[in-house]
């Protein structure tokens, strides 16, 4: 029971931190466009992802010399 009047105001506090942070996100625009990511991802990039050039580790080619195969 005594353990209420510690979890109790916690609890209040905790309620109170969210609604202050949830303000702050709308106050800093946060919740303006909700829309743009979402329709950014179906369009491509203009500029294409360069793929990694392949190096002995990634063939494995140094793994098999330490082998010896």
């Amino acid at each position: 029971m005594e353990v209420l009047y510690f979890l109790i105001p916690l609890s209040l506090a905790f309620v109170g931190l969210g609604i202050v942070i949830f303000f702050w996100a709308v106050k800093s625009g946060q919740y303006e466009d909700l829309e743009g990511p979402a329709h950014r991802i179906l369009f491509d990039d203009d500029q294409p992802v360069r793929k990694p050039e392949k190096t002995e580790e990634a063939t494995g080619k140094d793994r098999d010399r330490k082998q010896g195969g």
